[in-house]
């Protein structure tokens, strides 16, 4: 609970803070493209990590509870890991196109 609470605590903050970096000389907002661009593929890379890890859990789970199941566990496995790693790629590519 003290985590989310962080969370919208930082949330709130940027939120405020975003009327500052309004500027009329529009020099402003072009700066800020390169942080946004970081920002968001680390959240798409933390998140990705995060679920490949919960998938290599179950999998592993998966096997140890029936290891006769393991060639179509494994197959499945490889499947969802390169879906979830897709995703983080497209990110990066978005954000290559998108800061130039």
């Amino acid at each position: 609970m003290r985590k989310l609470q962080y969370l919208f605590m930082t949330l709130s903050v940027l939120c405020m803070a975003s009327p500052a970096f309004a500027q009329a000389n529009g020099s402003g907002a072009a700066s800020m493209v390169p942080i946004g661009a970081g920002i968001g593929m680390g959240i798409a890379a933390g998140l990705c990590g995060i679920g490949q890890g919960r998938a290599t859990g179950s999998a592993t789970e998966a096997v140890a509870r029936n290891p006769g199941a393991r060639a179509a566990i494994q197959l499945l496995l490889v499947l969802g890991l390169a879906f979830i790693e897709s995703l983080s790629l497209f990110t990066f590519v978005i954000i290559l196109l998108k800061a130039k």
